[in-house]
């Protein structure tokens, strides 16, 4: 807000603000600092003014804080408030800026009778305190997605309406709803028995327990409360072996039971919202967990292709490797008769360069010696060339078995085995999926089926038709001529009453 002014005396560096500014902030303030409080004091000085507003002080030895109620709200107290009485005021904290002075905007004045309850409520807390009933390793943690959760309350108020309401719009689940008391002298041992109740279903019938207890009830006064205070209720709920939720008044009541419960909730319908998660939240992240995998899974298979694509072409190629050696053997294949050839040629020379010097007769003999050798040679030549080809071959086929069996071949095969092992799980994994969410439709089905109002009429209730219309008030059946209640097993036709 500061920023908004400018100071018009130089060199001062405080901003400037009006009284309404200054007395809207301290409002804002307070308000939010304190909320709803009860406050406990005397009623000193008293005004009725015409308007028909109360104005009063509430004071004790040592301050006064000044109180307001409004019209609406005092015509409705059971306690008209009276100079030196002692009361518990319930209200808003506030400020009054044409006074310049902060009030109390009372909701709620009651006589402060309670002073012994409260007395007994605090030796009862530090009784439990010392016997650590309220330490925190006693807490059990809440199940994630309960298949069954009771509920203990007064079925004809507004809270199991607003427990089933809140339930259905995060995550429908089964409710079993044990009727009690909650207020009056039953109220504890009712309470307390239910509690007992529900754990011994865990022994009895476990297909039935409940998973979690949410026990609630409306805001009230001390008084109304008391059954929650009760050592019997304390005991039980210690004691339970299923988590407990304690859902008990309004955000600024508390009793015992919210201190040993394994969780507080202000509201009946924060104790639905604590028990069960918000379904659509469920669904979006086991999609988004499912694209991932998916993508991960994608990202794997394009990652070994790749490296097998990678090392196929590092690879040099079989034919590759004969190719030098095949072509040197046809060369040498090739020049061999034209060197022998021209072998013969040079020989038939020279002997005929020597055979004018040479007698017909040691001609003969030499010509039949050298002819011997020569065939000799020819026949050695021959077998040598078979036994130089036969080698050539040994080589390149040691060769061509030295490259088959590389540890490359090896690993690729072995790449590709994995890939198709991954192939399976990947399918087994998206079958059992499949099969889950299958499982989960058909439960939620039956959870369908059983929340109906069909279910309701089997009970041993019945629905007030008139047409299509379902009659829910007495007054608005009286005006209709064609009424029909349906049964179990059927319609009855009634006649009007109303006269």
């Amino acid at each position: 807000m500061s920023d908004l002014f400018e100071s018009q005396i130089p060199g001062i560096n405080e901003p400037e603000f009006s009284v309404s500014e200054i007395s809207n902030a301290i409002k804002r303030l307070i308000e939010e600092e304190f909320s709803y409080v009860r406050i406990r004091g005397e009623i000193g000085r008293v005004s009725l003014p015409r308007s028909g507003h109360v104005y009063l002080d509430l004071k004790d030895e040592k301050s006064v804080i000044a109180g307001v109620i409004w019209k609406g709200v005092a015509d409705k107290l059971m306690t008209k408030p009276e100079e030196g009485m002692e009361v518990i005021a319930r209200g808003r904290v506030t400020t009054f800026g044409g006074q310049s002075k902060y009030q109390i905007i009372i909701d709620d004045l009651r006589p402060a009778g309670v002073g012994a309850l409260m007395a007994m409520l605090e030796k009862r807390k530090k009784q439990f305190q010392a016997e650590g009933i309220f330490n925190q390793e006693h807490k059990k943690p809440l199940p994630f997605l309960p298949e069954i959760i009771g509920v203990i309350t007064s079925p004809s108020g507004a809270v199991i309406k607003d427990i089933l309401h809140r339930l259905s719009d995060r995550f429908p689940r089964k409710v079993t709803l044990w009727p009690v008391a909650v207020q009056g002298d039953n109220c504890a041992r009712e309470v307390s028995r239910a509690i007992d109740g529900f754990n011994s279903l865990t022994v009895q019938n476990p297909l039935i327990a409940p998973d979690l207890i949410i026990v609630a009830r409306g805001g009230g006064s001390i008084e109304d409360l008391w059954g929650f205070n009760e050592e019997l209720v304390v005991r039980s709920a210690f004691k339970s072996t299923i988590p407990l939720i304690s859902a008990i008044g309004h955000e600024t009541d508390t009793t015992l039971l919210d201190y040993v419960a394994d969780v507080r909730a202000p509201t009946p319908s924060a104790a639905a919202e604590m028990a069960v998660p918000v379904r659509h939240e469920l669904l979006a992240l086991i999609d988004a967990n499912e694209a991932r995998l998916s993508r991960a899974l994608s990202q794997v298979l394009l990652n070994r292709s790749q490296r097998l694509l990678d090392i196929s072409r590092s690879l040099p190629r079989v034919f590759g490797l004969l190719e030098g050696p095949t072509q040197r053997l046809d060369s040498i294949s090739t020049r061999l008769p034209i060197s022998l050839t021209s072998s013969v040629k040079l020989k038939k020379s020279r002997l005929f360069e020597l055979s004018t010097g040479i007698k017909p007769t040691s001609l003969i003999m030499r010509l039949e010696n050298s002819q011997s050798k020569f065939e000799l040679h020819a026949k050695q030549l021959k077998t040598l060339l078979g036994y130089c080809i036969d080698l050539r071959k040994q080589t390149l086929g040691s060769l061509f078995s030295r490259i088959e069996s590389l540890s490359l071949k090896r690993e690729i095969l072995h790449e590709q085995k994995n890939l198709k092992d991954l192939s399976l799980r990947i399918r087994k994994a998206y079958e059992m999926s499949l099969t889950n969410l299958e499982t989960k439709l058909q439960a939620i089905d039956r959870l369908r089926e059983t929340l109906g109002y069909r279910e309701t009429l089997n009970r041993g209730y019945a629905v007030i038709r008139s047409g299509d219309n379902v009659i829910t008030e007495k007054a608005k059946a009286l005006y209709e001529t064609n009424l029909s209640i349906e049964f179990r097993d059927g319609e009855l036709p009634i006649k009007n009453i109303k006269d």
